[in-house]
């Protein structure tokens, strides 16, 4: 029962919210965008299952609990019938051999009914499954597994929607399914550690299913070790190896503590190998087991259809990530084995599985190894039975001689196909580990497949990057046999993107992908379609779409990703993408987000087709990707692309502000850590390029810092570094050095201070040469030119400032001292000016921002600022004290208010100095200690109100009071830590003369508790005694330890004077001391690091006092007179001057390697050390060997192609012998290398076990045995003719020769000619017996009639041109095109050939393409056509009394005008809605039947056409 929810095969999509590409034409894929959650992944964590039976059920325990029952089912047996032998415990047990007590109540029939014969299909019914749940072996552990018991006749989709939906499986890239022998068998230790370490590897890396047969025991042991060896090792918490054990129920031992009809969460199974006896027990390291029940106890082999039929339907599967699909490739490795396993590796190369033997193993596996490098000729009954003989001693004699002869049949099919075929052998050069031996398989057998074009290869790709293994990428796919187009890796860079596989793209890079062509607009939108969910930046786009007033959901547009970005930059840069214009069209070339992409369907290099007026709008797409991927925390894939940026200074510090800016808002604290660090390494590159560059060329690397790039919103570097508050940047030397000359302006930075200042105090000076100037003009000429360069340098407007703000705070303090008059005197309202000064310049702060921006966001900025806060409180305390000093009835408060105004006039000093070395640290010293002892002050609060209140309570009785409550309980205690001790709390003066005894003097503190007969005080003056000295001990050691604290925490800063140029001195600024040694040339030099690190270095102001951090403005607009006004843009620096990153310091390698990793490491080593030393001879010999035989591969493909275009002679012609396999060779020959083995003329096809279209089975008919002169005594098979629906046209049916008495064999029989073209044939009990020897099938088959049946190919072609019409050519051969066909239900195409009606000249599937007008035309043009091939066809279809034989006839249009081939594609149309018709080109690579392959290649070898 197919369950409700199922997805169709292939629909699941990973690690994204798009489709493929074509997702960003979509209209549904911006609304998922929007309803992801980002924060249920940010809080999400990893669940633990505690052994807890009391627990309530899980909601998805109860969601499996409820679905199983529904969908899956067991067998039981309903019928009880005796089986005449007893158990092995000497029970009485049913046929299927479970006892009475363990069937069903129903199941016990009267005593009549037992007699009736057992029949599985009628006594055994399903019913819901009652074993499921998660597994726990008892003793081992608390790793958790899952089980299910299953109906043998379960469909695989609902099996793999349960492991993929409810068991929580990721799809897996690669499907592993090991076979071999099902009991313990030896192993060499070697061997064994190899395949355990290779079999886990690649597991882990392509994240592989791996299938078993689940049972602790022979082949399926040796994977669980292998498994348990992996979780064992620190490598464990890169995930877990998923291992599916398929096992059947009725062989399982123990399985009673399995039942649970709820499920068993979790079941406790308890491992008895002692007590198992021919059952066997499951094997506890796999993570997951399906039980396959068929109603029967101790019946092994149940699982196995069932499990083909699951590994058949996950193969079909499609995965699909970063818009690629692929199919789910899969592998089955061998290891030892017996007569099924030998099946199951028949089947595996019959279906195209790629198989891996692990030679060494034994009995099976060693059998077809050892054979695997022998021509088909020399692998004969004789050498089968030989090696069966030494490898199978005690079963040999078993082997009767039909079943030696279906042994050698098996293996030589199984041979045959060597490019199916993978010999693992130890110690061979360059395969050291079975993972690579099962990739280097499936590549092979990958790229043995027939496909279009580049197909193979682009599938090939794919696979690599599914299984993140860029080794075998690159030793296997990335070779001189396929040279590789920038275009054609674009869709495997945006995978390779997307999935976060930096090797990968590094790769891609190395091979020619440029990131200005790859970074289209359509790429941009399907990237940022696909973040990863628990992305930070992903959340934030959704809420810029949920504020789009579009309506149904918007679609994301590139505006929507600069908006977030100008968010993260600041709003000083400029959006870095346009927001379009609503004339504007989009233009997306992708297709619809529906559409998918698999491996033999579409080619997804059509999604990267360029329109040619597609311009893409941003500026530089590597800043675009580079972007892409800082937003996600990607360290190496960011790191890969800022080395391919220009502008990298800029970018560095780009990518280090919006990683700030993220970590604010980011909730989880890895990901925060990990954003800050990686802030502070893009910082540190800045540094690194910025001092390379400072090195070669000083002046044009400050230019740099001030240069607009347009790339990052016209922002500069340094405003970047001052945005991103990267401070170890802007401390740098050279940036210091800049903006020291920016500092001092026109003036020399070699005046000294004095110097300047004399000259503001008397102008006249600077005539007399006092100060010296940069410029030669300033300094030759005399008057307003220099006075106004003079006045106009920073330094000179700073301390014009700084005095004139001192001026202004002493007049003020002299007005509040001295005169404060009734009426404002005229100091007085020059204060009030100076004040309105003050206030115009705020205003212009405010209103007057370097950034043009809204007004809201003007005000946020500017209140944004301590500094500005302070400025608007003291003026607004100004205003509301001269209010209240105008009103005469309010003069004095008015003065009040006016003086506290003064300290905030008066701490705005502080900012001032701020620029001082000596001063600024300590300032930010006291700034930082201020914020953390509030946090100590609420610890000392704590102590001061708990003694004054209780001091209060113990002296005073009933202060009503409430200033003299607040100074006792409060004020009193805390001036007592200071020293000032009340005077009556111990006794000893005390003197009610200082007190009121009533509380009524309103100066005087009420009296203490007293005796007023005895005038001595009344209180337990021991215990406030006491209270006072813990109070003072315990505060004292608190303002102690919060001293110690303080300091320790804050440290004394390192001051270094940093000259401006040679033998100058600039101001004197805070940086960080560089180390000496980081100077290296090559290198980036960094700021040593302080421990703890010290305050960031303040920066000197732009010209007035209220803003000293606003350099950039003042920066640019310096540097921008110094090259005639505006903003900086180097004209003489282009973009590619710019420095493209250099190299800057790796990290710190991190801990030293888990000490299990580094014994591992050290064994690999050795043993390569050892195959080193003892393996080179062997290895030189092996491949000289290799290399000559390459030579003379070539020498007789020389041979052939000569012959076959009419150079000389059949006789004479030289062959190639047979290579035999050199030890550790494995014998991999594809198309373009595979030889011709004479001992292999015999036909193949025709003798494939299996017929088509039917259940027949053919007898094996080993090579030697084909021709029906060699003796074969046991040969006996099967008749077979097929039933067809016109009677009328075939030969009878029947096995004996009675109905085939009225035929004339080797005659013309009417319009039917049942002549050979191999001459006339022999008749065998009335039957034609095939020319070409025996089939290992008798009768008809599905053949039309006995004897030949012909057939007729016509091979259409003509030559492939450019659009220039000019020939195209390969290798110097022109390139041919042929017409073929291909069925809908049939994975090739193949000549529109075929059988015909009797007497009709055109074949059947011609005249279902060709209209009937132009059939006429066509038959003659076939009478003019050349014959290419006229003879025995090798077809599976064959048998020993029927066989297909064919002509060839090739039509050529040599010249593209010709009429009749414009007749022929005018007449080109398909009747049949499944037959689809193309021009193709011809390539050995094409997926055509091999027949009509053979066909093509003469046809091409005569017109000297490349094939």
């Amino acid at each position: 029962m197919e369950p409700p929810p199922l997805r169709k095969a292939g629909s699941r999509q990973e690690d994204g919210f798009g489709g493929p590409p074509g997702g960003v034409a979509a209209t549904g894929m911006v609304p998922n965008l929007r309803r992801s959650n980002s924060s249920l992944c940010r809080n999400r964590r990893p669940q633990f299952l505690n052994n807890c039976e009391k627990c309530p059920p899980h909601p998805q325990q109860a969601n499996l609990s409820s679905w199983i029952p529904e969908n899956i089912k067991k067998k039981e047996c309903v019928h009880f019938v005796e089986r005449s032998k007893l158990s092995d415990a000497g029970k009485v047990v049913c046929e299927c051999g479970y006892t009475r007590e363990q069937h069903l109540e129903g199941a016990l029939r009267p005593y009549a009914f037992l007699s009736e014969e057992w029949d599985p299909k009628k006594h055994v019914q399903e019913m819901p499954t009652d074993a499921f749940g998660d597994i726990v072996f008892t003793g081992l552990g608390q790793k958790m597994g899952k089980y299910v018991r299953i109906s043998q006749d379960t469909p695989p989709s609902v099996i793999y929607h349960l492991m993929t939906q409810h068991w929580g499986l990721d799809v897996p890239n690669l499907l592993i399914s090991v076979t071999g022998g099902a009991k313990d068998f030896h192993m060499k230790p070697r061997l064994k550690s190899i395949f355990r370490r290779g079999l886990v590897k690649v597991a882990q890396t392509t994240g592989a299913w791996i299938i078993t047969g689940g049972s602790h025991t022979g082949v399926m042991k040796q994977v669980g070790e292998a498994v348990r060896g992996f979780s064992l090792s620190s490598s464990y918490s890169e995930g877990e190896v998923v291992t599916i054990g398929i096992a059947t129920w009725g062989t399982v031992h123990n399985r009673e503590s399995l039942i649970h009809p709820t499920g068993g969460f979790p079941a406790e199974y308890v491992m008895d190998e002692e007590g198992q006896g021919h059952l066997t027990c499951l094997d506890s390291n796999h993570s997951h087991f399906i039980l396959v029940d068929d109603g029967t106890h101790g019946r092994y082999g149940v699982e196995i259809p069932l499990r083909a039929r699951l590994e058949k339907f996950i193969s079909e599967q499609t995965k699909e990530r970063g818009g690629v699909a692929i199919k789910i490739p899969i592998a089955c490795v061998v290891l030892e084995g017996g007569p099924g396993t030998l099946q199951t590796i028949y089947n595996a190369i019959t279906h195209g599985t790629p198989c891996v033997i692990v030679e060494g193993s034994g009995r099976v596996a060693d059998v077809i190894a050892q054979v695997a490098g022998l021509p088909i000729s020399e692998i004969t009954v004789c050498l089968i039975q030989q090696k069966l003989g030494s490898l199978f001693p005690e079963m040999f004699e078993t082997f009767t001689e039909s079943r030696i002869v279906e042994w050698t049949k098996k293996i030589q099919d199984i041979v045959r196909r060597r490019q199916l075929l993978t010999i693992f052998r130890e110690g061979k050069d360059g395969q050291q580990d079975v993972d690579v031996a099962i990739l280097q398989a499936l590549l092979k057998a990958s790229r043995s497949h027939d496909g279009f074009g580049h197909e193979n290869w682009d599938h090939q790709l794919k696979l690599a990057v599914a299984w993140n293994r860029v080794d075998i990428a690159r030793s296997e796919i990335f070779t001189d046999e396929r040279p590789w187009k920038p275009s054609e890796l674009h869709p495997m860079m945006t995978a390779a993107l997307i999935a976060n596989k930096p090797e990968f793209v590094k790769l891609f890079l190395e091979n020619g992908v440029q990131l200005t062509e790859f970074g289209t607009c359509d790429t941009l939108l399907y990237l940022y379609e696909n973040l990863e969910p628990c992305c930070l930046f992903r959340y934030k786009l959704q809420k810029v779409l949920a504020e789009e007033p579009e309506r149904p959901a918007p679609r994301l547009r590139m505006h929507h990703v600069a908006q977030v970005l100008r968010e993260l930059l600041g709003d000083f840069s400029q959006p870095l993408y346009p927001r379009p214009r609503s004339s504007d069209q989009p233009r997306l070339l992708l297709p619809a987000p529906n559409l998918k992409f698999h491996v033999q369907g579409v080619s997804l290099r059509s999604l990267y087709k360029r329109s040619p007026r597609h311009v893409a709008f941003t500026m530089d797409p590597v800043r675009d990707l580079l972007l892409w991927a800082i937003v996600q925390n990607r360290r190496e894939l960011a790191e890969i692309i800022w080395a391919q940026s220009q502008d990298c200074i800029a970018a560095a510090l780009a990518c280090s502000k919006i990683l700030k800016q993220l970590s604010r808002e980011e909730e989880d604290t890895d990901s925060l850590e990990e954003m800050l660090a990686l802030a502070d390494e893009y910082e540190q590159r800045a540094i690194g390029v910025f001092t390379e560059c400072y090195r070669k060329d000083e002046e044009r690397a400050q230019k740099l810092l001030v240069r607009v790039s347009e790339a990052w919103g016209k922002t500069t570097c340094l405003q970047l570094a001052l945005e991103a508050k990267d401070m170890k940047f802007v401390s740098h030397g050279g940036v210091q050095a800049f903006l020291t000359k920016v500092w001092w302006g026109q003036l020399s930075v070699d005046n000294g201070l004095w110097r300047v200042v004399l000259c503001m105090l008397a102008f006249p000076l600077l005539a007399t040469g006092l100060v010296s100037f940069r410029e030669r003009r300033l300094q030759a000429v005399r008057g307003l030119a220099r006075i106004r360069a003079f006045f106009n340098a920073p330094v000179v407007v700073f301390h014009l400032n700084t005095l004139s703000y001192f001026a202004f705070l002493c007049l003020f303090a002299y007005v509040l001292m001295v005169d404060f008059q009734p009426s404002p005197s005229g100091c007085e309202c020059l204060i009030y000016l100076w004040l309105f000064s003050l206030v115009c310049e705020e205003l212009r702060q405010l209103f007057c921002p370097p950034d043009e921006c809204g007004l809201v966001k003007m005000v946020l900025l500017y209140l944004s600022d301590f500094w500005n806060k302070l400025d608007i409180a003291a003026i607004l305390l100004f205003i509301a004290g001269l209010t209240c000093r105008l009103i005469p009835a309010l003069l004095y408060p008015g003065r009040v208010i006016l003086s506290l105004d003064f300290i905030m006039f008066c701490l705005r000093l502080m900012h001032i100095f701020t620029v001082s070395k000596t001063l600024g640290p300590k300032i930010i010293i006291v700034k930082r200690m201020m914020k953390d002892v509030f946090f100590f002050l609420f610890l000392l609060a704590v102590w001061v109100v708990s003694f004054g209140v209780a001091k209060q309570a113990i002296l005073i009785h009933n202060e009503r009071r409430v200033e003299w409550i607040f100074r006792g309980a409060v004020y009193q205690s805390y001036l007592t830590i200071f020293g000032q001790i009340p005077a009556y709390i111990d006794g000893v003066n005390f003197n009610l003369d200082q007190c009121s005894p009533n509380g009524t003097d309103p100066y005087k503190p009420k009296c203490p508790e007293s005796d007023s007969a005895r005038q001595e005080p009344a209180f337990p003056e021991w215990l406030t005694v006491l209270l006072l000295c813990l109070y003072l001990l315990f505060t004292n050691i608190l303002l102690l330890n919060l001293l110690i604290a303080m300091f320790k925490a804050l440290p004394v800063p390192r001051q270094l004077h940093v000259p401006a140029g040679p033998g100058a001195h600039g101001p004197d600024l805070e940086v960080p001391a560089p180390r000496p040694d980081r100077g290296v040339r090559g290198q980036a030099a960094r700021p040593a690091p302080l421990h703890p690190p010290q305050p960031p270095a303040p920066l000197p102001p732009e010209g007035r006092p209220e803003e000293p951090l606003r350099e950039t403005q003042a920066v640019q607009e310096q540097a921008g007179e110094e090259r005639g006004g505006g903003a900086l843009v180097l004209g003489d620096l282009p973009e590619g001057e710019l420095p493209s990153g250099p190299a800057v310091p790796a990290e710190a390698e991190a801990g030293a390697e888990d000490p299990g990793h580094q014994v591992d490491t050290m064994v690999d080593l050795l043993e390569m050390a050892r195959l080193k030393q003892s393996g080179s001879m062997e290895q030189r010999l092996a491949s000289l060997e290799e290399q000559v035989a390459q030579m003379a591969r070539a020498l007789h493909w020389v041979v052939r192609a000569l012959r076959d275009s009419g150079f000389g002679s059949e006789e004479g012609v030289p062959t190639l012998a047979p290579q035999q396999a050199s030890e550790g060779q494995d014998p991999e020959l594809d198309d373009g290398q595979r030889v011709e083995d004479p001992g292999d003329a015999y036909h193949v096809n025709a003798r494939h076990l299996l017929y088509p279209n039917s259940p027949v089975l053919r007898f094996p008919v080993p090579n030697e045995k084909v021709p029906w002169e060699t003796e074969f005594l046991i040969y006996d098979p099967p008749f077979y003719s097929a039933d067809r629906k016109d009677k009328d046209l075939v030969d009878p049916v029947g096995d004996t020769w009675e109905p085939l008495s009225r035929i004339s064999f080797n005659a013309v029989e009417g319009h039917l000619d049942r002549r050979s073209f191999h001459g006339a044939y022999a008749l065998r009990d009335g039957f034609p017996l095939n020319p070409m020897g025996r089939t290992g099938l008798r009768g008809r088959g599905d053949l039309v009639c006995f004897g030949p049946n012909h057939t007729l190919q016509p091979v259409i072609t003509r030559w492939k041109r450019n659009q220039d019409g000019a020939i195209c050519r390969k290798s110097i051969k022109k390139m041919l095109e042929v017409l073929v066909v291909k069925c809908s239900l049939s994975e090739h195409w193949a000549l529109p050939g075929g059988s015909r009606e009797p007497g009709e000249t055109l074949p059947r599937k011609l005249k279902q393409v060709l209209r009937h007008e132009f059939w006429a035309s066509f038959e003659n043009l076939l009478r003019q056509g050349a014959e290419v091939y006229k003879g025995y066809v090798d077809d599976p279809r064959n048998t020993d009394n029927a066989w297909i034989e064919t002509v060839a006839v090739s039509i050529h249009f040599a010249d593209q005008s010709d009429l009749e081939l414009k007749r022929l594609n005018s007449h080109l149309c398909s009747r049949d809605p499944g037959l689809s018709i193309r021009w193709q080109l011809v390539d050995r690579r094409i997926p055509l039947y091999a027949n009509h392959k053979a066909i093509l290649r003469k046809a091409a070898a005569l017109f000297g056409a490349y094939y």
